[in-house]
């Protein structure tokens, strides 16, 4: 279950997740939410989020992301993928392989 200041930045950033029922937006996971943020937000977007959920859990959603499956990796174009990687082991690297407490 979202909070409301995360469901509040997913009706302000609506137009990203253009494929998922208006109605169901608001309950979209955090990692659909990481995976939609990082691949198509600009930067404010991406530091409200961070912003908002922490960037230890911004970079563990990533990287769980990217450790499911070939598939779930290439849901990340390789800018985002090459950038976010550096990024996060840089700023988050505790929190690269397991979820925040």
């Amino acid at each position: 279950m979202n909070s409301p200041e995360i469901k509040a930045f997913i009706r302000q950033n609506s137009d990203l997740f253009w494929y998922i029922p208006e109605e169901k937006k608001e309950d979209i996971s955090l990692d659909v939410l990481v995976e939609f943020i990082l691949n198509f937000g600009d930067m404010d977007t991406v530091k409200e989020m961070i912003r908002i959920i922490g960037i230890q859990q911004v970079a563990y959603h990533f990287f769980h992301a990217t450790k499911l499956s070939k598939r779930r990796k290439s849901n990340f174009n390789e800018l985002t993928l090459n950038y976010f990687t550096l990024l996060f082991n840089k700023y988050a690297p505790s929190y690269t392989n397991r979820k925040p407490g």
